[in-house]
């Protein structure tokens, strides 16, 4: 699937705008992202750290939680950015979860923090990636609709 350069740049500013809000008093990795819904809105999300550390939530699932409450479930892209100069991924928490409401075909924008890159072309050292180059041979909510043996047959 393929974005139209003014969306793409919207979703990128947008991370990077939304990388500034992070809470992250303990790991100090901030991370911002935006997600492009059907209907054109976009969603920020930043990561939420919390002194009990399981109770902490990542941007890209933040983005995804709000879209959710707001009733909305038809995403387009997903734009990712950090403090790193590299192209980072999301977590295995996040792959699942994009998995859940996304296509295997939605890009997935991996931006570094130096954003646009000095020599780096048209594409400004963007990784684009889809939900499902990021999580192969995924489990989603199809896989529950398959046909299961009895529970008994192994015994």
């Amino acid at each position: 699937m393929s974005l139209p350069i003014e969306s793409r740049e919207e979703l990128i500013q947008t991370a990077i705008k939304a990388k500034s809000y992070a809470y992250a008093p303990y790991s100090k990795f901030r991370v911002g992202a935006a997600l492009l819904c059907a209907d054109g809105t976009v969603i920020k999300g930043c990561n939420v750290e919390n002194a009990s550390y399981g109770g902490a939530i990542c941007a890209e699932r933040t983005a995804i939680v709000k879209a959710v409450s707001e009733g909305k479930k038809d995403f387009i892209a997903i734009a990712v950015t950090t403090d790193v100069p590299a192209t980072l991924s999301p977590c295995g928490i996040c792959r699942q979860v994009l998995r859940e409401f996304c296509h295997l075909d939605t890009p997935v924008l991996l931006v570094p923090a130096d954003y646009p890159q000095e020599g780096a072309g048209e594409e400004g050292g963007v990784r684009v990636e889809t939900v499902g180059g990021l999580l192969p041979l995924s489990f989603g909510p199809e896989d529950l609709e398959q046909p299961r043996l009895p529970a008994d047959l192994g015994k």
